[in-house]
């Protein structure tokens, strides 16, 4: 038979194919390769440990360390403590890790297409509102511990109106607060406190409120920013040893002298900020200042910082408000660790508690409704907890 005949004969026998005859489903499993197995060893980051250090316990070569750490930066600085997953296949090839970088991030390295390639996951995290409130007695430390916020909340909240409050010298028993703020859980379980929303500090029977926006900035309810240009207070502190006074009796030179300042008595080495933006113009020693900074801030303010324990910044050189430039110390003519701070205009000393500050900026105008639509709703929300809270102590006092 010809081969053309031949063709065709084959072409009527598969038309003539029942379809019935034909597979109606394929079995994927029979193209699908599977899964190589992988084994995992989780190891425990202990103190002294490297990448490095890990890898050659368990064996792994110094080529797999340095293709892993060039993969991912985020492996060369280890926490003691931290835990690391690591797989490798049946040829004992590393070809996974996992580091958990916190209870939402995880790092992930993965040895892909000939190379190790990291990439990150996040869990979901929910966010639900809630409120505390406090009274001041003893401290506004001690009052925000009471109230059941955490150490970070608290200084968030102080540094939220820092720049209106000296919360060294100008918080009195009687003062109160209150905020609304979020609690982050992941799968239900707590896993920390979230972003302060609002908050209420009543000082000295002022009133002060800040409203947090999407750019994570602090506003009053009418729109001003929280922030300006100078802090009330430049250093964390333990306890005043003077405050502004015009004389007091110099303990070192048994004299009466006009002390134009603020001492703000820490621990040696408390980092001391900027109080706001400026220049540097001195930074250097004498037995009077011992290490001491002055910063020129324009028009005619002058911040003077003394006795430092050492100095951060050098003369000449930018800095920004809140950038660390010295450490508190005893240098010079002093008698126990502390800083003395100084606030100038045109050459005249100022009490830094109380001079007026320039005023702040406002929302930006094409921001200004969606704020103040949203600053309504807060101050709605801290007003309405200072009730059900106020309902709450009195439902416990008939009880």
């Amino acid at each position: 038979m010809p081969a053309q005949e031949i063709t065709e004969a084959k072409t009527q026998d598969l038309i003539a194919l029942d379809v019935k005859d034909a597979p109606t489903e394929i079995d994927q499993s029979l193209l699908e390769s599977p899964e190589p197995e992988l084994e995992w060893q989780t190891v425990k980051v202990k103190s002294g440990d490297s990448l490095a250090k890990i890898f050659k316990r368990l064996g792994y070569s110094a080529r797999t360390t340095h293709d892993m750490g060039k993969a991912s930066k985020q492996l060369k600085k280890l926490n003691v403590g931290d835990t690391l997953r690591i797989a490798k296949n049946a040829d004992g090839k590393l070809v996974a890790l996992e580091y958990p970088l916190s209870r939402i991030k995880t790092l992930h390295v993965d040895f892909i297409d000939g190379e190790y390639k990291e990439h990150f996951t996040e869990k979901t995290v929910e966010t639900r509102e809630t409120f505390a409130h406090g009274m001041i007695n003893s401290s506004f430390w001690n009052a925000g511990i009471a109230a059941g916020l955490d150490d970070s909340q608290i200084i968030s909240l102080a540094n939220i109106f820092g720049w209106d409050i000296d919360f060294a010298l100008d918080i009195r028993k009687g003062d109160s607060f209150h905020v609304v703020y979020e609690n982050r859980y992941i799968d239900g379980e707590y896993i920390g406190p979230g972003k302060i929303l609002a908050a209420e500090f009543v000082n000295q029977n002022e009133e002060f409120k800040a409203i947090r926006f999407s750019d994570d900035e602090y506003y009053t309810p009418d729109g001003k920013s929280m922030r300006k240009a100078f802090l009330r207070a430049p250093v964390n502190f333990r306890y005043i040893s003077s405050n502004f006074k015009p004389r007091r009796f110099h303990p070192i030179q048994k004299r009466w002298k006009a002390h134009n300042g603020t001492d703000y008595r820490a621990d040696t080495g408390t980092p001391v900020v900027a109080a706001g933006n400026g220049k540097v113009t001195h930074s250097t020693y004498n037995k009077y200042n011992g290490n001491y900074v002055f910063i020129q801030h324009g028009d005619g303010i002058v911040t003077k910082y003394l006795h430092f324990s050492k100095r951060a910044v050098k003369k000449g050189q930018r800095v920004k408000q809140g950038q660390v430039i010295g450490y508190v110390g005893s240098t010079g003519m002093s008698q126990a660790p502390h800083l003395h701070y100084e606030f100038l205009v045109n050459g005249v000393h100022r009490n830094p508690r109380t001079v007026k500050l320039p005023d702040a900026q406002p929302i930006a105008k094409k921001y200004k409704q969606e704020f103040l639509t949203l600053a309504n709703q807060r101050v709605k929300e801290l007003n309405g907890s200072k009730k059900a809270l106020l309902a709450m102590q009195t439902n416990n006092n008939d009880g």
